[in-house]
């Protein structure tokens, strides 16, 4: 399978073969969601894959560089995110603010990522408990198919430090409002590299993103990877493509976050000039980031790609400030970025009609 490099040929195969295979895997663990005995955890599942599959479908498109893995890579990176949107969910809408709860659940994340590990009850310090195995079977999925790929030892290490990365925001970022910011300047100072080139914010927002896993787990079954080009990959998307695609997320979700009381890292910028100056300069550093990994056009469609899905989004519409800084980053991303905006809006459109059915159970 050749990987794809222009726009036209990844737009076919976006089409062709990524879309219908998130489809089946996605309806898959929808059907086992629906089976979960717990109404809070089976609601809290159900919820994120209805609203969170563009998710997968983003993701899923790292599995284009697995050439003849595509299948086995799309599986694991629909169980994954599967994983990691459920949690979201969980945490977000919990009555629990125990760190501790945060990070045993989170543990499931790093355990996905290393086949021999055992499973532990992720819920132990949860209120609600049982989930029919619903998280365990994700868990074991992920298991299975690293299981499988003789180069996991050479991105294990960068596996599990992006992960852990992760989970620590995810922990920090659910406790308390009073002790939140404090956590997350804490998290920051722990890694002083970086502490000249972003704010404690930014880092945050480069913490949360699945990408780099993604896009390490793909690489990995090409048949000329190796222990370079692993920390290459880390060091290219981290921080700086993870950073934009939180950063993105976060920009667009301003609104509801205010009402809703969650915290996001966009409104923390001192005003909105510097906000979108610095999503600029994420975007502008992560298209260098990626330039010298191996097939750099692919990469670099996807930076785009993240700009069009994002911005695609309806809830910019119905934010002044936003809309206008969502316009110039679409003009930095150039024509590609405004077909995958166009594309995404009308995509969008159809998934929300469907996502306004009432959910199962």
């Amino acid at each position: 399978m050749k990987i794809p490099t222009r726009l036209t040929t990844l737009t076919t195969k976006i089409f062709l073969q990524v879309r219908p295979r998130v489809q089946y895997y996605v309806k898959g663990w929808r059907r086992r969601a629906e089976a979960i005995p717990d109404p809070e955890l089976r609601r809290q599942a159900l919820l994120s894959i209805r609203t969170k599959t563009f998710h997968c479908e983003g993701g899923a498109v790292y599995a284009l560089l697995a050439g003849p893995h595509f299948d086995e890579t799309v599986r694991f990176i629909i169980a994954y995110q599967t994983i990691s949107d459920y949690l979201d969910n969980l945490c977000d809408r919990s009555t629990s603010l125990d760190p501790e709860d945060f990070r045993t659940l989170h543990s499931s994340m790093l355990h996905a990522l290393t086949p021999s590990a055992s499973l532990d009850n992720y819920y132990a310090l949860h209120q609600e408990q049982n989930d029919g195995g619903y998280l365990a079977a994700l868990v074991r999925t992920c298991q299975e198919i690293l299981g499988k790929l003789p180069t996991y030892p050479l991105i294990a290490p960068a596996l599990y430090e992006l992960a852990g990365h992760y989970r620590d925001l995810q922990v920090h970022k659910h406790v308390r409002k009073d002790q939140r910011i404090r956590r997350l300047e804490k998290m920051f100072l722990d890694h002083p590299d970086y502490l000249s080139q972003m704010t404690w914010y930014e880092f945050s927002a480069c913490a949360g993103s699945t990408l780099g896993i993604f896009c390490l787990i793909a690489s990995a079954f090409q048949r000329d990877f190796d222990k370079d080009l692993s920390s290459r990959i880390q060091r290219a998307y981290f921080p700086w493509v993870q950073g934009l695609h939180i950063l993105l997320d976060y920009l667009i979700d301003q609104e509801e976050d205010l009402h809703g009381g969650d915290l996001n890292f966009c409104s923390f910028y001192p005003d909105t000039k510097e906000l979108e100056e610095r999503l600029i300069f994420f975007y502008n550093r992560a298209d260098q980031s990626i330039s010298h990994l191996p097939y750099a056009p692919f990469h670099r469609l996807i930076n785009r790609g993240l700009l069009g899905i994002y911005l695609a989004d309806r809830k910019v519409c119905q934010q002044k400030e936003v809309r206008r800084i969502a316009r110039r980053l679409i003009g930095q991303g150039g024509a590609v970025a405004f077909f995958f905006f166009f594309h995404c809006r009308i995509y969008r459109w159809i998934s929300e009609k469907d996502a306004s059915r009432p959910l199962s159970g």
